[in-house]
């Protein structure tokens, strides 16, 4: 049986460029199974998240969709034109913030901004810190941000 090498899609520690903001094309609309599957899968039973009749007397008049929800999101989007297949590890997430909720149907895009980089000490990986904003499409308001660091492959020789 052969072996099938997908492509990959992300880029080595060279092609990442300090002060570059990369645009990311997927998108995805937040239906309430993701936020309800997703409450589940990590035991949050935040009635916020899950319980309309509460969520309507809260000051959002409606369920929120869950933010770690929307940090790992965030962090799927942008995956394909940064670290698929070139990635180490992820070495942190930092100054996470969410300045407006996000609820079911809305739809969120992602971009990416070049921070930082630096080579390690072997000289065959880098560090490189990305500036993750999220925006939701149509009114185009930040709901989540954060820093997000991997350790990156140098590219192959």
């Amino acid at each position: 049986m052969a072996l099938v090498q997908l492509a990959m899609t992300g880029r080595y520690y060279e092609a990442f460029t300090e002060g570059e903001t990369i645009h990311h094309e997927k998108r995805r609309t937040i239906s309430e199974s993701d936020n309800q599957r997703f409450c589940d899968l990590t035991m949050n039973q935040q009635p916020l998240h899950l319980d309309a009749a509460f969520a309507a007397d809260s000051e959002f008049g409606e369920r929120v969709v869950n933010g770690l929800y929307t940090l790992s999101l965030a962090v799927g989007l942008t995956i394909p034109e940064t670290t698929d297949g070139t990635i180490v590890a992820n070495l942190s997430y930092d100054n996470v913030d969410h300045p407006a909720p996000v609820f079911h149907g809305d739809t969120l895009r992602a971009q990416s901004t070049v921070t930082e980089k630096r080579e390690t000490s072997d000289g065959d990986r880098g560090v490189v810190t990305m500036r993750v904003e999220v925006f939701r499409v149509g009114d185009e308001e930040l709901v989540c941000s954060f820093d997000r660091t991997v350790l990156s492959l140098m590219r192959p020789e």
